[in-house]
């Protein structure tokens, strides 16, 4: 039988050139140096006798061999991926990486060891999980690296695609000894006069807080909030909070222990921030779904995350 002069690895190879635009961004989507890439191509279309893509400084062409090649290879690539998948499933195994990112601090509390028990039930699985404030750019993923994000706020995210895992509310609070000094706040429009302390990812001013009614009938409120410290992190800002430097908005999954132990007092009880818990993860790609062991992983922690008791966070 004769040698095979075309292979999956060189169809990918062609499918980043183009995806990309640019050798030098193929080679981003591969993880490998451009000079690597630039070796590959030129090995490949001395295989095959034929110029695929036709190079300038400004940009790259297709030659007619290579639009035959890319058409027909994405075919033949979505088939092959349908069949590994199929194999895979078949045989009730979960293996490879997954690599994820998430926030600070639910990343750490809540996400951390519910990832250590789903790699425990699947040891053939490698499980690599950022922290991060910012959430990157998931629709390059090759360039990224992340397989999935466990994000609040993912329906925003444009193309991405958002699995809600659970519903959370962010709490107005303060510790005991601030409202002992400062009065409790009866309403929304009270807030604009206590010292608040917030959460800031730029310089941008002013402060808003927009809070839900939880009882129907009542409409959501704006409020411009002031104080004088702020800060980029999270915890920084829960810890002034429980200092007694005012008072935050901040996810139950995060102060409701702190409720429960007295430390901090909710304040407004009849309104809050409500949001979820998201698992995003890039755009829909027919040459590149979603592997089952994310699936698995993002319905392992719907279920998870469906039954949390936000006062007691998970142990590893």
């Amino acid at each position: 039988m004769e040698t095979l002069r075309l292979h999956s690895d060189d169809l990918v190879l062609l499918d980043r050139i183009v995806s990309a635009g640019t050798l030098a961004g193929a080679a981003r989507a591969l993880e490998l140096a451009p000079p690597a890439v630039t070796k590959r191509l030129a090995a490949l279309e001395s295989r095959l006798g034929v110029r695929l893509v036709e190079r300038s400084t400004r940009r790259l062409r297709l030659t007619a061999e290579g639009e035959l090649a890319i058409t027909s290879g994405r075919e033949l690539l979505a088939g092959l991926t349908r069949l590994e998948q199929q194999l895979t499933e078949g045989a009730g195994r979960l293996q490879g990486r997954i690599r994820l990112v998430s926030t600070y601090g639910f990343g750490r509390v809540w996400l951390a060891p519910l990832l250590a028990r789903f790699q425990q039930q699947h040891p053939d699985l490698e499980l690599t999980l950022q922290l991060t404030d910012q959430l990157p750019d998931l629709a390059t993923a090759g360039a990224a690296g992340f397989d999935a994000a466990v994000w609040l706020f993912g329906p925003r995210h444009g193309a991405l695609v958002a699995r809600r895992l659970a519903p959370n509310r962010r709490l107005v609070v303060g510790a005991p000894a601030y409202l002992a000094r400062h009065g409790v706040p009866q309403a929304p429009a009270e807030l604009s006069r206590h010292r608040c302390l917030v959460v800031r990812e730029n310089d941008m001013l002013p402060t808003h807080w927009r809070l839900d009614a939880l009882k129907r009938g009542r409409a959501a409120q704006t409020v411009r909030v002031s104080g004088p410290l702020a800060s980029n992190f999270g915890e920084v800002v829960r810890d002034w909070c429980l200092a007694g430097h005012g008072l935050m908005l901040r996810s139950t999954w995060d102060v409701q222990p702190l409720i429960a132990a007295g430390r901090l007092v909710q304040v407004l009880p009849e309104w809050a921030m409500l949001d979820a818990i998201n698992f995003l993860t890039p755009p829909r790609d027919p040459l590149r779904p979603t592997p089952l062991r994310v699936r698995q992983l993002r319905d392992y922690l719907a279920g998870a995350l469906a039954q949390a008791d936000w006062s007691h966070p998970p142990s590893g």
